[in-house]
């Protein structure tokens, strides 16, 4: 299963891709996109999908998790975000890419054991479950642990929610094992 995480911004979108292969996870590629300061909003967002688009096409990824909205107390930060996650929304619908979302502090708390983890520790984290030379660019950095938290949850959001009757422990196990392959 190959996980593309994303980290939206305005001004610069992190992402990151995972993969999985039996129980272990691979470092495929990360970036950051980084549309032009002082452009148009319009000009912005479009070279966002544009460079987006490259990296679904790259990537071909089985699943995306974005990170989901949080309140900002700026409404109109809140408002240009807002736009940035409909341009990915958007180019990873036109993709027929199955899109989760998780929250910042569910990814940090997976990842470092902490949901109050500051970006330097995300950082670090990431890198050594990723076995990485360098700590990735912070954008990056949080993209990638969106890919992780997915990479890892995927396998059991995967499983029967719910089996009765005889066999249930049986039908649960194989479908681990088949997931996990």
């Amino acid at each position: 299963m190959r996980v593309l995480g994303v980290d939206p911004g305005s001004h610069a979108t992190g992402f990151g891709v995972v993969e999985r292969i039996g129980g272990v996870l691979h470092h495929r590629q990360h970036g950051v996109i980084r549309p032009a300061r002082g452009r148009p909003l319009p000009e912005r967002l479009a070279r966002l999908q544009q460079e987006l688009d490259r990296v679904i096409a790259e990537a071909a990824p089985d699943v995306a998790v974005v990170e989901r909205v949080f309140l900002a107390a700026n409404p109109r930060s809140a408002l240009v975000l807002g736009q940035a996650r409909g341009v990915i929304l958007s180019s990873l619908g036109r993709a027929g890419v199955q899109v989760a979302e998780v929250a910042a502090r569910q990814a940090k708390q997976a990842i470092t054991g902490s949901g109050a983890a500051d970006k330097d520790q995300v950082q670090r984290m990431v890198a050594r479950l990723l076995a990485l030379d360098a700590p990735p660019p912070t954008d990056a950095a949080d993209a990638l642990a969106l890919a992780l938290t997915q990479a890892h949850a995927g396998v059991l959001t995967e499983l029967p929610t719910r089996s009765r009757g005889r066999g249930h422990r049986q039908a649960f196990t194989r479908a681990l094992s088949e997931r996990t392959r």
